[in-house]
Protein backbone atom coordinates (compact mmCIF):
# COMPACT_ATOMS: atom_id res chain seq x y z
CA UNK A 1 0.00 0.00 0.00
CA UNK A 2 1.50 3.36 -1.00
CA UNK A 3 1.32 6.55 1.02
CA UNK A 4 -1.74 7.90 -0.77
CA UNK A 5 -3.68 4.68 -0.16
CA UNK A 6 -2.82 4.30 3.53
CA UNK A 7 -5.58 4.52 6.14
CA UNK A 8 -6.16 7.59 8.33
CA UNK A 9 -5.25 5.48 11.38
CA UNK A 10 -1.94 4.51 9.83
CA UNK A 11 -1.24 8.09 8.87
CA UNK A 12 -1.98 9.21 12.44
CA UNK A 13 0.68 6.84 13.75
CA UNK A 14 3.40 8.35 11.58
CA UNK A 15 5.73 10.70 13.44
CA UNK A 16 5.56 14.37 12.67
CA UNK A 17 8.67 16.11 11.42
CA UNK A 18 9.58 17.14 14.95
CA UNK A 19 8.87 13.66 16.33
CA UNK A 20 10.95 12.08 13.59
CA UNK A 21 13.93 14.22 14.56
CA UNK A 22 13.53 13.22 18.20
CA UNK A 23 13.30 9.55 17.19
CA UNK A 24 16.43 9.89 15.10
CA UNK A 25 18.33 11.37 18.03
CA UNK A 26 17.23 8.56 20.34
CA UNK A 27 18.06 5.80 17.85
CA UNK A 28 21.05 3.64 18.65
CA UNK A 29 24.13 5.51 17.65
CA UNK A 30 26.29 2.53 16.74
CA UNK A 31 25.96 -1.18 16.11
CA UNK A 32 26.45 -3.58 18.98
CA UNK A 33 29.89 -5.09 19.38
CA UNK A 34 30.59 -7.63 22.16
CA UNK A 35 33.60 -5.66 23.43
CA UNK A 36 35.88 -2.80 22.40
CA UNK A 37 39.16 -3.52 20.67
CA UNK A 38 41.30 -0.47 21.36
CA UNK A 39 43.40 1.08 18.61
CA UNK A 40 44.97 3.87 20.63
CA UNK A 41 48.09 3.68 22.83
CA UNK A 42 47.97 3.46 26.61
CA UNK A 43 48.47 6.59 28.67
CA UNK A 44 51.42 6.05 31.01
CA UNK A 45 52.27 8.10 34.10
CA UNK A 46 55.28 6.12 35.37
CA UNK A 47 58.61 5.08 33.93
CA UNK A 48 59.80 1.49 33.99
CA UNK A 49 61.94 2.38 37.01
CA UNK A 50 58.91 3.76 38.83
CA UNK A 51 56.87 0.62 38.15
CA UNK A 52 59.72 -1.61 39.31
CA UNK A 53 59.94 0.39 42.53
CA UNK A 54 56.25 -0.11 43.27
CA UNK A 55 56.52 -3.84 42.52
CA UNK A 56 59.45 -4.01 44.94
CA UNK A 57 57.44 -2.18 47.59
CA UNK A 58 54.47 -4.55 47.15
CA UNK A 59 56.77 -7.54 47.65
CA UNK A 60 58.20 -5.87 50.74
CA UNK A 61 54.69 -5.49 52.18
CA UNK A 62 53.94 -9.16 51.47
CA UNK A 63 57.25 -10.32 52.94
CA UNK A 64 57.58 -8.08 56.00
CA UNK A 65 54.04 -7.07 57.00
CA UNK A 66 51.97 -9.87 55.51
CA UNK A 67 48.25 -10.37 54.92
CA UNK A 68 45.63 -11.60 57.39
CA UNK A 69 43.39 -14.45 56.20
CA UNK A 70 40.62 -14.31 58.79
CA UNK A 71 38.42 -17.19 59.93
CA UNK A 72 39.55 -19.44 57.09
CA UNK A 73 41.69 -22.38 58.25
CA UNK A 74 41.60 -23.97 54.79
CA UNK A 75 43.29 -20.97 53.14
CA UNK A 76 45.92 -20.92 55.88
CA UNK A 77 46.66 -24.59 55.26
CA UNK A 78 46.93 -23.97 51.53
CA UNK A 79 49.47 -21.21 52.12
CA UNK A 80 51.43 -23.26 54.62
CA UNK A 81 51.66 -26.16 52.16
CA UNK A 82 52.84 -23.75 49.44
CA UNK A 83 55.75 -22.54 51.60
CA UNK A 84 54.44 -19.29 53.08
CA UNK A 85 55.14 -18.30 56.68
CA UNK A 86 51.85 -18.73 58.56
CA UNK A 87 51.65 -17.35 62.10
CA UNK A 88 48.10 -17.49 63.41
CA UNK A 89 46.00 -15.77 60.74
CA UNK A 90 48.91 -13.69 59.44
CA UNK A 91 50.60 -14.96 56.27
CA UNK A 92 53.97 -13.65 55.10
CA UNK A 93 55.26 -14.57 51.69
CA UNK A 94 58.78 -15.17 50.40
CA UNK A 95 59.71 -12.30 48.10
CA UNK A 96 58.29 -12.86 44.65
CA UNK A 97 56.20 -15.89 45.65
CA UNK A 98 52.77 -14.45 44.81
CA UNK A 99 53.97 -12.93 41.56
CA UNK A 100 55.47 -16.24 40.48
CA UNK A 101 52.28 -18.16 41.25
CA UNK A 102 50.19 -15.73 39.23
CA UNK A 103 52.53 -15.53 36.25
CA UNK A 104 53.01 -19.29 36.17
CA UNK A 105 49.37 -20.17 35.46
CA UNK A 106 46.91 -17.26 35.34
CA UNK A 107 45.72 -16.60 31.75
CA UNK A 108 46.65 -13.29 30.13
CA UNK A 109 43.16 -13.14 28.65
CA UNK A 110 40.09 -15.35 28.60
CA UNK A 111 36.62 -15.60 27.13
CA UNK A 112 33.58 -15.25 29.34
CA UNK A 113 30.90 -17.14 27.49
CA UNK A 114 27.36 -15.79 27.20
CA UNK A 115 24.31 -17.94 26.55
CA UNK A 116 24.11 -16.09 23.25
CA UNK A 117 27.58 -16.84 21.78
CA UNK A 118 27.47 -13.59 19.79
CA UNK A 119 27.62 -11.72 23.11
CA UNK A 120 30.55 -13.58 24.66
CA UNK A 121 33.35 -11.24 25.74
CA UNK A 122 37.12 -11.53 25.70
CA UNK A 123 38.62 -10.05 28.87
CA UNK A 124 42.23 -8.94 28.68
CA UNK A 125 44.70 -7.78 26.06
CA UNK A 126 43.65 -4.69 24.14
CA UNK A 127 39.94 -5.12 24.86
CA UNK A 128 37.56 -3.16 27.05
CA UNK A 129 34.27 -4.49 28.45
CA UNK A 130 31.68 -2.14 29.96
CA UNK A 131 29.42 -3.38 32.79
CA UNK A 132 26.80 -1.50 34.88
CA UNK A 133 27.31 -0.18 38.40
CA UNK A 134 27.11 -2.60 41.31
CA UNK A 135 25.84 -2.92 44.86
CA UNK A 136 23.57 0.08 45.55
CA UNK A 137 20.86 -0.38 48.20
CA UNK A 138 18.94 2.65 46.90
CA UNK A 139 17.60 3.73 43.53
CA UNK A 140 16.74 7.22 42.33
CA UNK A 141 14.66 8.58 39.50
CA UNK A 142 13.14 11.91 38.61
CA UNK A 143 9.58 10.82 39.44
CA UNK A 144 10.08 9.23 42.87
CA UNK A 145 13.36 10.58 44.18
CA UNK A 146 15.45 8.26 46.36
CA UNK A 147 14.04 5.01 47.78
CA UNK A 148 15.14 1.49 48.64
CA UNK A 149 15.71 -0.80 45.66
CA UNK A 150 13.34 -3.67 44.88
CA UNK A 151 13.65 -6.74 42.71
CA UNK A 152 11.60 -4.97 40.04
CA UNK A 153 14.28 -2.27 39.88
CA UNK A 154 16.91 -4.96 39.52
CA UNK A 155 15.03 -6.45 36.57
CA UNK A 156 14.58 -3.01 35.04
CA UNK A 157 18.31 -2.32 35.11
CA UNK A 158 19.09 -5.74 33.62
CA UNK A 159 16.72 -4.85 30.79
CA UNK A 160 18.26 -1.41 30.32
CA UNK A 161 21.73 -2.96 30.18
CA UNK A 162 20.49 -5.53 27.69
CA UNK A 163 19.10 -2.95 25.25
CA UNK A 164 22.19 -0.71 25.47
CA UNK A 165 24.65 -1.13 22.63
CA UNK A 166 27.27 0.67 24.70
CA UNK A 167 27.24 -1.92 27.52
CA UNK A 168 28.70 -5.34 26.81
CA UNK A 169 27.89 -7.03 30.10
CA UNK A 170 24.81 -7.54 32.26
CA UNK A 171 26.78 -6.92 35.48
CA UNK A 172 26.07 -8.39 38.89
CA UNK A 173 24.28 -6.87 41.89
CA UNK A 174 23.13 -3.87 39.90
CA UNK A 175 21.12 -2.82 42.92
CA UNK A 176 20.33 -4.61 46.18
CA UNK A 177 16.67 -5.78 46.19
CA UNK A 178 15.90 -5.19 49.86
CA UNK A 179 12.32 -6.46 49.46
CA UNK A 180 13.68 -10.03 49.33
CA UNK A 181 15.33 -12.05 52.14
CA UNK A 182 19.10 -11.72 52.18
CA UNK A 183 19.72 -15.45 52.14
CA UNK A 184 17.46 -16.02 49.13
CA UNK A 185 17.65 -12.89 46.98
CA UNK A 186 20.73 -14.10 45.10
CA UNK A 187 18.55 -16.63 43.28
CA UNK A 188 16.26 -13.93 41.92
CA UNK A 189 19.16 -11.67 40.98
CA UNK A 190 21.09 -14.34 39.08
CA UNK A 191 17.88 -15.56 37.44
CA UNK A 192 17.07 -12.01 36.28
CA UNK A 193 20.37 -11.88 34.41
CA UNK A 194 19.64 -15.25 32.83
CA UNK A 195 16.01 -14.53 31.96
CA UNK A 196 16.01 -10.90 30.83
CA UNK A 197 19.38 -10.73 29.09
CA UNK A 198 21.65 -12.96 27.06
CA UNK A 199 24.80 -10.98 27.82
CA UNK A 200 27.44 -12.31 30.26
CA UNK A 201 26.78 -11.80 33.95
CA UNK A 202 28.37 -11.83 37.42
CA UNK A 203 27.75 -14.24 40.29
CA UNK A 204 26.87 -14.00 43.97
CA UNK A 205 29.75 -13.63 46.44
CA UNK A 206 28.00 -13.05 49.79
CA UNK A 207 28.46 -16.68 50.90
CA UNK A 208 30.31 -19.67 49.41
CA UNK A 209 27.00 -21.56 49.13
CA UNK A 210 25.54 -18.67 47.13
CA UNK A 211 28.52 -18.80 44.82
CA UNK A 212 27.87 -22.52 44.36
CA UNK A 213 24.19 -21.80 43.67
CA UNK A 214 25.32 -19.45 40.88
CA UNK A 215 27.53 -22.19 39.44
CA UNK A 216 24.71 -24.74 39.60
CA UNK A 217 22.23 -22.41 37.93
CA UNK A 218 24.78 -21.60 35.25
CA UNK A 219 25.28 -25.31 34.57
CA UNK A 220 21.51 -25.60 34.02
CA UNK A 221 21.42 -22.52 31.77
CA UNK A 222 24.28 -23.61 29.53
CA UNK A 223 23.42 -27.31 29.46
CA UNK A 224 25.62 -29.23 27.02
CA UNK A 225 27.62 -26.07 26.36
CA UNK A 226 28.83 -25.77 29.96
CA UNK A 227 31.74 -28.18 29.60
CA UNK A 228 34.50 -27.61 27.06
CA UNK A 229 34.75 -30.86 25.07
CA UNK A 230 38.42 -30.19 24.33
CA UNK A 231 39.45 -30.01 27.99
CA UNK A 232 36.55 -31.52 29.91
CA UNK A 233 36.64 -28.47 32.18
CA UNK A 234 33.80 -26.00 32.69
CA UNK A 235 33.81 -23.09 30.32
CA UNK A 236 34.19 -19.73 32.04
CA UNK A 237 30.61 -18.47 32.08
CA UNK A 238 30.66 -16.38 35.29
CA UNK A 239 32.82 -13.55 36.53
CA UNK A 240 32.51 -12.36 40.12
CA UNK A 241 33.77 -9.52 42.29
CA UNK A 242 35.98 -10.51 45.24
CA UNK A 243 36.84 -7.54 47.48
CA UNK A 244 39.70 -7.43 49.97
CA UNK A 245 38.90 -6.07 53.40
CA UNK A 246 41.61 -3.44 53.28
CA UNK A 247 44.02 -2.82 54.77
CA UNK A 248 45.86 -6.10 54.22
CA UNK A 249 43.00 -8.44 55.14
CA UNK A 250 41.03 -11.12 53.37
CA UNK A 251 37.91 -12.42 55.14
CA UNK A 252 36.27 -15.83 55.05
CA UNK A 253 33.22 -14.74 53.04
CA UNK A 254 35.20 -13.39 50.11
CA UNK A 255 37.79 -16.18 50.28
CA UNK A 256 35.05 -18.81 50.29
CA UNK A 257 33.45 -17.35 47.17
CA UNK A 258 36.83 -16.98 45.47
CA UNK A 259 37.72 -20.64 46.10
CA UNK A 260 34.29 -21.86 44.98
CA UNK A 261 34.54 -20.05 41.66
CA UNK A 262 38.21 -20.94 41.12
CA UNK A 263 37.51 -24.65 41.66
CA UNK A 264 34.79 -24.43 39.02
CA UNK A 265 37.04 -22.57 36.56
CA UNK A 266 34.98 -19.40 36.83
CA UNK A 267 36.62 -15.98 36.79
CA UNK A 268 37.17 -13.75 39.80
CA UNK A 269 37.95 -10.03 39.91
CA UNK A 270 40.32 -9.70 42.87
CA UNK A 271 39.89 -6.12 44.02
CA UNK A 272 41.03 -4.19 47.08
CA UNK A 273 38.31 -1.61 47.81
CA UNK A 274 40.25 1.34 49.19
CA UNK A 275 39.34 4.76 50.49
CA UNK A 276 42.80 6.28 50.48
CA UNK A 277 43.68 8.00 53.73
CA UNK A 278 41.54 5.60 55.76
CA UNK A 279 42.24 2.17 54.24
CA UNK A 280 45.62 2.93 52.68
CA UNK A 281 48.24 5.69 52.94
CA UNK A 282 47.25 9.12 51.67
CA UNK A 283 49.82 8.97 48.86
CA UNK A 284 49.36 7.56 45.37
CA UNK A 285 52.51 5.43 45.54
CA UNK A 286 51.62 3.97 48.94
CA UNK A 287 48.07 3.14 47.81
CA UNK A 288 49.34 1.50 44.63
CA UNK A 289 51.87 -0.68 46.46
CA UNK A 290 49.26 -1.82 48.99
CA UNK A 291 46.67 -2.48 46.27
CA UNK A 292 49.16 -4.56 44.32
CA UNK A 293 50.13 -6.57 47.41
CA UNK A 294 46.53 -7.34 48.38
CA UNK A 295 45.48 -8.31 44.87
CA UNK A 296 48.57 -10.46 44.32
CA UNK A 297 47.77 -12.46 47.45
CA UNK A 298 44.18 -13.07 46.36
CA UNK A 299 45.07 -14.01 42.79
CA UNK A 300 47.86 -16.31 43.95
CA UNK A 301 45.46 -18.16 46.25
CA UNK A 302 43.11 -18.73 43.31
CA UNK A 303 46.02 -20.26 41.37
CA UNK A 304 46.90 -22.55 44.28
CA UNK A 305 43.29 -23.72 44.42
CA UNK A 306 43.10 -24.31 40.66
CA UNK A 307 46.10 -23.46 38.48
CA UNK A 308 44.87 -21.66 35.38
CA UNK A 309 41.68 -20.32 36.96
CA UNK A 310 40.90 -16.96 35.30
CA UNK A 311 41.61 -13.94 37.49
CA UNK A 312 41.40 -10.21 36.93
CA UNK A 313 43.52 -7.82 38.97
CA UNK A 314 41.25 -5.13 40.33
CA UNK A 315 41.72 -1.68 41.78
CA UNK A 316 39.10 0.55 43.34
CA UNK A 317 40.69 3.57 44.94
CA UNK A 318 38.83 6.68 46.04
CA UNK A 319 40.30 9.71 47.69
CA UNK A 320 38.92 10.86 51.02
CA UNK A 321 37.95 14.27 52.30
CA UNK A 322 40.33 14.94 55.15
CA UNK A 323 37.78 17.40 56.54
CA UNK A 324 34.63 15.22 56.60
CA UNK A 325 35.88 11.68 56.02
CA UNK A 326 33.55 11.29 53.02
CA UNK A 327 34.81 9.58 49.85
CA UNK A 328 35.42 11.85 46.88
CA UNK A 329 35.35 10.94 43.20
CA UNK A 330 36.60 12.39 39.95
CA UNK A 331 39.71 13.75 41.67
CA UNK A 332 43.25 13.48 40.23
CA UNK A 333 44.77 11.06 42.74
CA UNK A 334 42.50 8.05 42.00
CA UNK A 335 43.18 8.58 38.30
CA UNK A 336 46.91 8.35 38.97
CA UNK A 337 46.33 5.14 40.95
CA UNK A 338 44.32 3.75 38.03
CA UNK A 339 46.99 4.58 35.43
CA UNK A 340 49.68 3.05 37.63
CA UNK A 341 47.75 -0.14 38.40
CA UNK A 342 46.84 -0.63 34.74
CA UNK A 343 50.52 -0.55 33.79
CA UNK A 344 51.38 -2.97 36.63
CA UNK A 345 48.68 -5.39 35.45
CA UNK A 346 50.14 -5.37 31.95
CA UNK A 347 53.58 -6.10 33.39
CA UNK A 348 52.14 -8.91 35.49
CA UNK A 349 50.31 -10.37 32.51
CA UNK A 350 46.72 -10.44 33.78
CA UNK A 351 43.56 -8.51 32.83
CA UNK A 352 42.75 -5.36 34.80
CA UNK A 353 39.54 -4.01 36.32
CA UNK A 354 38.95 -0.47 37.54
CA UNK A 355 37.18 2.76 36.74
CA UNK A 356 33.63 3.46 35.68
CA UNK A 357 31.46 6.57 35.92
CA UNK A 358 31.93 7.37 39.58
CA UNK A 359 30.63 10.44 41.40
CA UNK A 360 29.65 11.64 44.85
CA UNK A 361 26.71 13.69 43.59
CA UNK A 362 23.26 12.73 44.85
CA UNK A 363 21.48 13.52 41.58
CA UNK A 364 22.51 13.45 37.90
CA UNK A 365 23.66 17.07 37.84
CA UNK A 366 26.78 18.91 36.67
CA UNK A 367 28.83 17.50 39.55
CA UNK A 368 27.80 13.97 38.58
CA UNK A 369 28.70 14.67 34.96
CA UNK A 370 32.18 16.04 35.50
CA UNK A 371 33.14 13.61 38.24
CA UNK A 372 31.97 10.68 36.11
CA UNK A 373 33.82 11.98 33.05
CA UNK A 374 36.96 12.45 35.14
CA UNK A 375 36.76 8.75 36.02
CA UNK A 376 35.64 7.30 32.69
CA UNK A 377 38.24 9.02 30.51
CA UNK A 378 41.24 7.78 32.56
CA UNK A 379 39.55 4.36 32.58
CA UNK A 380 39.64 4.26 28.81
CA UNK A 381 43.00 5.94 28.26
CA UNK A 382 44.67 3.81 30.94
CA UNK A 383 43.62 0.51 29.41
CA UNK A 384 41.10 -1.01 31.83
CA UNK A 385 39.85 -4.36 30.51
CA UNK A 386 36.75 -4.87 32.68
CA UNK A 387 34.96 -1.66 33.63
CA UNK A 388 32.58 -2.09 36.53
CA UNK A 389 30.31 0.82 37.50
CA UNK A 390 30.10 2.10 33.92
CA UNK A 391 26.48 3.20 34.23
CA UNK A 392 24.11 4.32 36.98
CA UNK A 393 26.42 5.22 39.89
CA UNK A 394 25.28 8.03 42.21
CA UNK A 395 25.97 9.12 45.79
CA UNK A 396 29.29 7.31 46.12
CA UNK A 397 27.66 4.04 45.09
CA UNK A 398 24.76 4.19 47.55
CA UNK A 399 22.20 4.86 44.82
CA UNK A 400 21.55 3.56 41.33
CA UNK A 401 20.07 6.25 39.12
CA UNK A 402 17.66 5.53 36.28
CA UNK A 403 18.42 8.79 34.49
CA UNK A 404 22.11 8.50 35.35
CA UNK A 405 22.16 5.01 33.85
CA UNK A 406 21.17 6.10 30.34
CA UNK A 407 23.31 9.24 30.59
CA UNK A 408 26.36 7.13 31.45
CA UNK A 409 25.56 4.62 28.72
CA UNK A 410 25.60 7.52 26.26
CA UNK A 411 29.09 8.49 27.43
CA UNK A 412 30.23 4.87 27.20
CA UNK A 413 29.04 4.86 23.60
CA UNK A 414 31.32 7.80 22.90
CA UNK A 415 34.25 5.85 24.33
CA UNK A 416 33.74 3.21 21.65
CA UNK A 417 34.56 5.85 19.07
CA UNK A 418 37.49 7.29 21.03
CA UNK A 419 39.15 3.89 21.54
CA UNK A 420 38.64 2.91 17.92
CA UNK A 421 41.27 5.50 17.05
CA UNK A 422 41.83 7.25 13.74
CA UNK A 423 40.61 5.61 10.53
CA UNK A 424 43.51 5.69 8.06
CA UNK A 425 41.79 3.73 5.29
CA UNK A 426 41.23 5.36 1.90
CA UNK A 427 37.77 6.36 3.09
CA UNK A 428 39.20 7.78 6.31
CA UNK A 429 41.80 9.85 4.49
CA UNK A 430 39.01 11.37 2.35
CA UNK A 431 41.33 12.72 -0.36
CA UNK A 432 38.62 12.13 -2.99
CA UNK A 433 36.34 14.46 -1.05
CA UNK A 434 39.00 17.16 -0.85
CA UNK A 435 39.69 16.83 -4.59
CA UNK A 436 35.97 17.00 -5.41
CA UNK A 437 35.20 20.06 -3.30
CA UNK A 438 38.35 22.09 -3.75
CA UNK A 439 38.93 25.58 -2.31
CA UNK A 440 36.16 27.85 -1.08
CA UNK A 441 33.20 25.43 -1.18
CA UNK A 442 31.50 23.17 1.39
CA UNK A 443 31.52 19.41 1.85
CA UNK A 444 27.83 18.92 2.70
CA UNK A 445 26.78 17.72 -0.73
CA UNK A 446 29.89 15.93 -1.93
CA UNK A 447 29.89 12.21 -2.72
CA UNK A 448 32.02 11.25 0.28
CA UNK A 449 29.78 13.09 2.76
CA UNK A 450 26.64 11.56 1.26
CA UNK A 451 28.17 8.10 1.62
CA UNK A 452 29.31 8.62 5.22
CA UNK A 453 27.04 11.14 6.93
CA UNK A 454 24.89 8.60 8.77
CA UNK A 455 27.86 7.05 10.58
CA UNK A 456 30.45 9.83 10.42
CA UNK A 457 30.04 11.10 13.98
CA UNK A 458 28.81 9.69 17.25
CA UNK A 459 25.17 10.65 17.65
CA UNK A 460 24.06 11.10 21.22
CA UNK A 461 20.53 9.95 22.04
CA UNK A 462 20.34 12.56 24.81
CA UNK A 463 22.31 15.69 23.98
CA UNK A 464 20.32 18.57 22.47
CA UNK A 465 22.28 20.42 19.79
CA UNK A 466 19.39 22.23 18.14
CA UNK A 467 18.57 25.93 18.11
CA UNK A 468 17.09 27.45 21.23
CA UNK A 469 13.82 27.95 19.31
CA UNK A 470 13.56 24.25 18.48
CA UNK A 471 14.59 23.27 22.01
CA UNK A 472 11.80 25.46 23.41
CA UNK A 473 9.30 24.04 20.92
CA UNK A 474 10.16 20.54 22.14
CA UNK A 475 9.46 21.44 25.77
CA UNK A 476 12.72 23.11 26.89
CA UNK A 477 13.76 19.88 28.60
CA UNK A 478 17.06 19.57 30.39
CA UNK A 479 19.29 16.49 30.21
CA UNK A 480 17.68 14.77 33.20
CA UNK A 481 14.19 15.17 31.76
CA UNK A 482 15.32 13.78 28.42
CA UNK A 483 17.00 10.87 30.18
CA UNK A 484 13.81 10.21 32.15
CA UNK A 485 11.88 9.88 28.91
CA UNK A 486 14.56 7.68 27.34
CA UNK A 487 14.75 4.99 30.04
CA UNK A 488 10.96 4.77 30.15
CA UNK A 489 10.87 4.39 26.37
CA UNK A 490 13.53 1.69 26.47
CA UNK A 491 11.67 -0.32 29.11
CA UNK A 492 8.37 0.07 27.25
CA UNK A 493 9.96 -1.26 24.05
CA UNK A 494 12.04 -3.98 25.72
CA UNK A 495 11.69 -7.49 24.30
CA UNK A 496 13.23 -10.40 26.21
CA UNK A 497 15.74 -12.62 24.44
CA UNK A 498 14.39 -16.13 23.83
CA UNK A 499 15.03 -18.70 26.56
CA UNK A 500 14.31 -22.40 26.12
CA UNK A 501 11.14 -23.09 28.18
CA UNK A 502 12.62 -26.36 29.44
CA UNK A 503 15.69 -24.52 30.72
CA UNK A 504 13.52 -21.86 32.31
CA UNK A 505 11.45 -24.54 34.04
CA UNK A 506 14.58 -26.30 35.29
CA UNK A 507 15.96 -23.03 36.70
CA UNK A 508 12.71 -22.26 38.51
CA UNK A 509 12.53 -25.79 39.89
CA UNK A 510 16.10 -25.55 41.19
CA UNK A 511 15.41 -22.20 42.86
CA UNK A 512 12.20 -23.42 44.45
CA UNK A 513 13.91 -26.46 45.95
CA UNK A 514 16.89 -24.48 47.22
CA UNK A 515 14.76 -21.68 48.69
CA UNK A 516 12.67 -24.23 50.55
CA UNK A 517 15.80 -25.61 52.20
CA UNK A 518 16.20 -22.70 54.60
CA UNK A 519 13.95 -20.09 56.21
CA UNK A 520 13.78 -16.40 55.44
CA UNK A 521 16.65 -14.42 56.90
CA UNK A 522 17.77 -10.82 57.07
CA UNK A 523 21.44 -11.77 57.36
Amino acid sequence: MDAQQSSPAARSRRPSGRDAKIAARTARSHAFVPYITRNVPYYEVLTTEGLELLEHNADTILEEVGIDFRDDPESLEIWKAAGADVQGERVRFPRGMCRTLVQRSAPREFTQHARNPARSVIIGGNRTVFAPAYGSPFVRNLDEGRRYAKIEDFRNFVKLAYVSNALHHSGGTICEPVDLPVNKRHFDMVYAHMKYSDKPYMGSVTHPDRAQDTVDMTRILFGDQYLDPATGKPRTCIISLINANSPLTWDATMLGALKTYARNNQATIVTPFILAGAMSPVTVAGTVAQTLAESLAGMALAQLVNPGAPVVMGSFASSLSMQSGAPTFGTPEPALVLYSMAALARRLGVPFRSGGSLCASKIPDAQAAYESANTLIPTCLGGVNFVLHTAGWLEGGLAMGYEKFVMDADQAGMMHTLLAGVDLSDNGQALDAIREVGPGKHFLGCTHTQANFQTAFYRSPLADNNSVEQWEAEGAKDMTQRANALWKKQLAEYEAPPLDPAVDEALNDFMARRKAAFPDSNV
